[in-house]
């Protein structure tokens, strides 16, 4: 359990570092804004793409993939049918659904991959599958739910282009496609702004934490419980149903596709909130009550398939 542990020590105390900053103002009234803004325009998008620009792509064909899919499009299947039932808007009800099945596959997936699974690899079909997927689709929604119906066609069409999470997955897909070698003084820049994306979005988090209710309290309770059962619940349990019964996975391959369903909700998704300024509160909610469930969740899951 060493992995599980670890990995959620690492991400409470960035996020505690990041509550001590809002506390005492550090960075004035503006700091959790300024660090949202260059974790979603700069540090992300740099992340993701030198992620992506070495990966193996052959891994989204896995067989392990089509499980993380179909768990996925299963429970925001769900929290959408629900928030279009509940009048919950566009784009609460499409931040909502990310919380429900969007894992954190970074920051906190690779250590657990390490340590519990034995290979960090294993969370790769999982990261490229978020990556060049369900964000590009997600932020496009946000996009065009967010802009009002003045726009032109052609600017609505071009809306994945013009988002800058999307075009750096993109960008980095295309790279290791093409096999091209990325020269060093050009690489490492990129990575080191990259390199800055993760703490950005914990402390951004952990700043937002300060003078904030408690969570479950208040308007979104309905939907943040939602989310959270689905999260920690749901989407680990469809994804044993459709591991065991669909596509036949037994022992390691079992454990790998039911311990990266069951990791908690990602840290980025209150980026995305908070750029697009709608769920905020939903997000920090779903992602804080997830992570402490999916603890729990996790060693339950690593004592019954390990």
């Amino acid at each position: 359990m060493q992995g599980v542990l670890s990995g959620f020590l690492v991400i409470a105390v960035v996020i505690g570092v990041g509550y001590v900053i809002g506390r005492r103002g550090y960075l004035g009234a503006e700091g959790r804004e300024v660090l949202t803004k260059l974790a979603f325009h700069v540090a992300s998008p740099a992340l993701l793409f030198t992620t992506l620009a070495r990966a193996d792509l052959s891994v989204v064909f896995s067989g392990r993939l089509l499980v993380t899919a179909l768990s996925t499009a299963a429970v925001a299947g769900v929290f959408v049918a629900v928030g279009v039932a509940r009048r919950w808007g566009v784009g609460r009800t499409t931040i909502g659904a990310l919380c429900s099945s969007y894992v954190n596959s970074g920051n906190l997936g690779i250590p657990i991959a390490v340590y519990v699974l034995g290979d960090a690899s294993l969370v790769a079909p999982v990261l490229l599958f978020q990556l060049v997927g369900v964000t590009p689709v997600a932020l496009t929604i946000l996009d065009l739910s967010t802009a009002g119906e003045k726009q032109p066609l052609w600017r609505r069409l071009l809306t994945p282009l013009r988002n800058p999470i999307a075009l750096g997955s993109l960008a980095g897909v295309a790279v290791s496609a093409a096999g091209i070698g990325i020269p060093g003084p050009v690489w490492d820049p990129v990575q080191l702004i990259g390199n800055m994306a993760v703490p950005a979005v914990l402390l951004a988090f952990g700043i937002s934490l300060r003078g904030s209710t408690l969570p479950l309290r208040g308007g979104d309770r309905g939907a943040v419980l939602l989310a959270v059962g689905l999260k920690a619940v749901g989407q680990p349990l469809v994804a044993w149903v459709l591991a065991v019964g669909v596509f036949g996975l037994r022992g390691a391959h079992l454990l790998d596709v039911v311990v990266t369903s069951a990791l908690p909700a990602a840290q980025n998704l209150f980026t995305y909130a908070s750029s697009y300024r709608v769920g905020e509160k939903l997000a920090r909610e779903a992602i804080l009550v997830s992570t402490v469930l999916s603890v729990p969740v996790l060693v339950v899951v690593a004592a019954l398939l390990g």
